[in-house]
């Protein structure tokens, strides 16, 4: 899924600022584990996530698989604009800003076998943990209130689109229409997952989108409970690019 521009968001500006205190200082760029723990932000891939939106933006350039392969290649906008055109652009920013939605990111859910996670239905992170994302990008009357995020882990979805890594954004639903990705709990396994849904005859077939994997089928459907639907899937820089 291809990522609309959008302006810098408070959090894009904590990691910019970081990231060049930090190479002036020891001049060359910090971990990912210590931008976040810098700018409050307990997940990597959630760090992740900011910084490929900043190379989508021009800010920064990555080196894929080097470590601290990070590099600044633009300064942040001044906080003293000269031009009315400058001003302007400031405006522009704000305006983008308002239209933000701060998402929180709950956890991680399997996109593969389904994985116990002990006591709960998902593995949780801390409540600070979010994403920001433009209201542009979701369905229209979608209600925020009603929205999550969730960490893709594994790989039955790949063929359509959702990778090892990716956030996905859900809307809490109690039900759904078959052929509706949705993240599920499965009550009498304690595990999670991340399929297709259908309803068939009296029981639930969970369809990966992997040809090499073989649906899950749940003769009682009274064990299965649907956490919420996908509405939106943020993938990772790398995902685009392959």
């Amino acid at each position: 899924m291809a990522r609309k521009s959008m302006g810098l968001s408070e959090r894009h500006k904590k990691i910019m600022e970081y990231l060049d205190k930090y190479h002036q200082d020891f001049g060359y760029p910090p971990s990912i584990r210590e931008i976040g723990d810098q700018t409050g932000i307990s997940s990597t891939s959630v760090v992740n996530y900011y910084l490929d939106q900043l190379v989508s933006m021009g800010y920064i350039q990555r080196e894929n698989h080097i470590s601290r392969g990070i590099r600044l290649i633009k300064s942040l906008p001044s906080a003293r604009p000269a031009t009315a055109r400058v001003n302007q652009a400031v405006q522009n920013v704000a305006q983008t800003l308002t239209d933000m939605l701060h998402i929180p990111v709950v956890g991680r859910i399997v996109a593969g076998l389904p994985m116990p996670v002990p006591g709960s239905d998902f593995s949780y992170y801390d409540p600070e943990t979010a994403i920001d994302i433009a209201r542009s990008l979701l369905p229209a009357r979608e209600k925020v209130d009603q929205l999550f995020a969730l960490e893709v882990q594994g790989d039955s979805m790949i063929d359509a689109m959702v990778n090892d890594g990716d956030i996905v954004i859900m809307k809490r639903v109690e039900e759904a229409r078959n052929g509706e990705m949705v993240g599920i709990w499965l009550r009498d396994r304690e595990e999670t997952t991340l399929k297709y849904f259908y309803l068939e005859g009296g029981r639930v077939r969970l369809q990966p989108a992997n040809r090499t994997m073989a649906p899950i089928i749940i003769e009682d459907p009274s064990t299965v409970e649907i956490q919420g639907k996908v509405v939106l899937v943020i993938r990772r820089l790398e995902s685009l690019a392959a």
